[in-house]
């Protein structure tokens, strides 16, 4: 079977979590296509991808004084309808020029309709199709979206959410899903590969990665300034961007490592912004974890509350953060130990999961047995 993932490129959890599911699908004798942009595009190169095309983007995030901005967001975001148009465009093409079998959209909306067009099973995944803020706060913007999203997932065959089921959904503050829809949604756990026995366990770094957006240095700053001060501290720190602040004898700046996993397994405490596939690898490395919340992040600000309710790691918002209270939190960090070992997580096999539920939709396609939906009236 050919599958052509379509991938967010807005950060690398996405990309890293299709990677993981591809690999494995690979493994079982499926052609397997990544469609990516921006940096994502070259994550896919750098992990030994092939066949790996440049797509459009769709939305894009932005942000200032090193966290997430949904008023820059949204303005970055106003050609959102013809992004989408350019991105569906793109991939009805390279269904038609590789003769796709199967489409699998990581939230990436152009694909659907790509996919819908050609008569091509499509199978979305995501861990939010619910907007709010914690406690179920709401705003316009956000009750505009929760409407529009989850009426576009039923163009999708079924979605797939790469999470624990519950009570151990890490996502679950970000998805509502109405009871006569359940049938459609599936935990499948994490797609993660990981071998916890290939790796030495200590107690020696913290543990620090924010990605690699530009408007998230002041926070690099920040800690570099808590190393100059607390030298029985040692911070393992990673950036894909351009420019970190140099290494120190306890601040050791990385850039790209092939495996971060070596480095994760040696933290006592890993220091994160709120995304759901770090959130994922710490848990499983058994790490208790410091959240650092972008402020008007739904999704960071939901995972937070939900890992603080399970008992393994603590939170700071953005907006109140300061070298102070940052350190204060690192110290509360430090005195937790979650409940649940990595090997609990470690057994639940997400990509088997996931690639079962693939198959069996592309199966059921060939066979005329699947009910493409209709495309809603009007936008035909």
């Amino acid at each position: 079977m050919r599958i052509l993932f379509v991938v967010c490129g807005e950060g690398l959890g996405h990309s890293s979590r299709c990677i993981h599911l591809g690999h494995y699908l690979e493994q079982h004798g499926h052609s397997v296509s990544f469609v990516a942009y921006g940096k994502s595009y070259d994550f896919f190169h750098d992990h030994g991808c092939i066949n790996v095309y440049r797509g459009m983007r769709e939305v894009c995030l932005e942000g200032e004084n090193g966290f997430f901005s949904l008023k820059k967001t949204l303005l970055c975001s106003k050609w959102l309808g013809y992004n989408m148009i350019r991105s569906a465009l793109r991939v009805r093409r390279l269904i038609m020029e590789n003769r796709i079998d199967c489409v699998v959209c990581d939230t990436m909306y152009g694909g659907v309709l790509a996919a819908r067009f050609r008569k091509v099973p499509v199978i979305f995944i995501t861990n939010q199709n619910r907007f709010s803020g914690p406690g179920g706060r709401k705003n316009p913007v956000w009750i505009t979206l929760n409407f529009l999203i989850r009426r576009y997932l039923l163009l999708a065959d079924t979605v797939i959410i790469p999470d624990y089921a519950p009570p151990d959904t890490v996502s679950e503050y970000n998805l509502f899903i109405p009871s006569h829809e359940r049938k459609n949604y599936h935990f499948t756990g994490p797609f993660l590969d990981v071998d916890l026995s290939r790796y030495h366990f200590s107690q020696e770094t913290i543990f620090t990665s924010f990605g690699g957006e530009p408007y998230k240095l002041p926070l690099y700053r920040l800690l570099r300034s808590i190393a100059d001060e607390r030298k029985d501290l040692l911070f393992d720190v990673f950036y894909t961007g351009a420019i970190l602040p140099e290494s120190s004898e306890n601040y050791l700046s990385h850039g790209y490592v092939p495996n971060l996993y070596e480095h994760l397994a040696k933290a006592r405490i890993a220091i994160v912004h709120g995304g759901l596939t770090t959130l994922h690898e710490v848990l499983l490395f058994h790490k208790p974890v410091l959240i650092i919340v972008d402020p008007g992040h739904p999704e960071q600000q939901n995972n937070a509350k939900k890992i603080i309710d399970m008992g393994v790691g603590t939170m700071v918002d953005g907006r109140t953060i300061n070298k102070k209270i940052l350190e204060q939190k690192i110290s509360e960090t430090l005195a937790l130990s979650p409940r649940m070992s990595g090997k609990e997580y470690a057994a639940v096999n997400g990509r088997q999961n996931a690639a079962a539920i693939i198959e069996g939709i592309a199966r059921c396609a060939a066979k005329g047995k699947i009910k493409t939906p209709s495309l809603p009236t009007g936008e035909q």
